[in-house]
């Protein structure tokens, strides 16, 4: 489990879903922060403290907090030098899931507001779960003084009842690699797992020939065929995980933000036909759900 810490302000944050997230799979952490140099770069008007020199004492500093909450952690520390976007790629190739906190988004800028975030969800390969992703997430606390040590089965507040996880499906076409990654996130959390699916069909929808009308009827029926197919396989492999299915009557990015505003965790599929190296192309309905979720959202690419 790696995360990358940043000079946002959910950089820390970020550190303590992973601490969280690593306990329950039983994995070391590593926490890695990526340097750049800049021969402009000068101190921030907030603080005296450069970029150089946050990347050196913040990582160490989080390392120690999270010892003290999680005694039995493997918890690490390493500072790269390079491009962000690429050292953090490189970072998560090794651990295979990637944490990023976000924060001093503006509405206007959003997720793609060329962030190394989105650079890096565009160009990695592995799952990556970005942390105060949405509008109001950085003033969440509910990953603030989470002691309690990790326990399986509760979210980083201590919380006795944490949120469902919650997965965006196009049953049309299922991202297998996501599915896979929500049942087990459900699984080590013992939570139930919300699956969204439909698709988003303009107002034009019900207008048109007396046959269109009668195939679109038909559509929903077909989608819960293709789900129940898509889901089969998981289900038998995570028994243990509760499914609950919901259909969407408006827009599924709406949806899937509303859901997220009690989850636990939030997984978005990233098509592999998207991910153009360098160019954040993460979709309109996946931009949506970051955008507007406060929980944490796990985007998790085709392969």
């Amino acid at each position: 489990m790696t995360v990358g810490m940043n000079n946002t302000a959910g950089s820390v944050l970020a550190a303590r879903w992973g601490a969280h997230e690593a306990s329950l799979r039983d994995a070391p952490l590593r926490l890695v922060s990526a340097w750049e140099w800049q021969p402009y770069a000068r101190a921030s008007l907030a603080s005296n403290e450069t970029a150089e020199q946050w990347s050196r004492r913040v990582p160490v500093e989080t390392a120690a907090e999270l010892r003290r909450q999680y005694p039995g952690l493997d918890i690490t520390t390493e500072r790269l030098t390079g491009p962000p976007p690429q050292m953090l790629c490189r970072a998560a190739a090794e651990s295979g899931l990637l944490a990023i906190g976000l924060g001093g988004l503006g509405t206007r800028a959003g997720f793609l507001g060329g962030s190394v975030a989105s650079a890096t969800v565009s160009v990695t390969e592995r799952p990556v779960v970005l942390v105060g992703s949405g509008r109001g997430a950085a003033e969440r606390s509910e990953y603030e003084g989470g002691g309690g040590g990790g326990e399986r089965g509760g979210d980083v507040s201590g919380a006795k009842d944490p949120g469902p996880v919650v997965v965006g499906v196009d049953p049309g076409r299922p991202n297998e690699e996501a599915l896979g990654f929500a049942f087990e996130a459900a699984s080590l959390r013992s939570v139930r797992l919300d699956v969204i699916h439909g698709r988003h069909r303009p107002a034009r929808f019900a207008h048109g020939s007396e046959a269109d009308q009668v195939r679109r009827a038909a559509e929903p029926g077909r989608d819960e065929e293709m789900l129940r197919s898509a889901l089969a396989p998981w289900l038998e492999r995570y028994p243990d995980v509760d499914v609950q299915g919901h259909s969407p009557s408006g827009k599924p990015a709406r949806e899937l933000a509303d859901a997220g505003a009690g989850a636990s965790l939030v997984v978005l599929g990233l098509e592999a036909r998207r991910r153009r190296r360098g160019v954040a192309r993460v979709g309109h309905m996946n931009h949506a759900v970051l955008h507007r979720c406060s929980a944490p959202v796990a985007v998790v690419p085709e392969r």
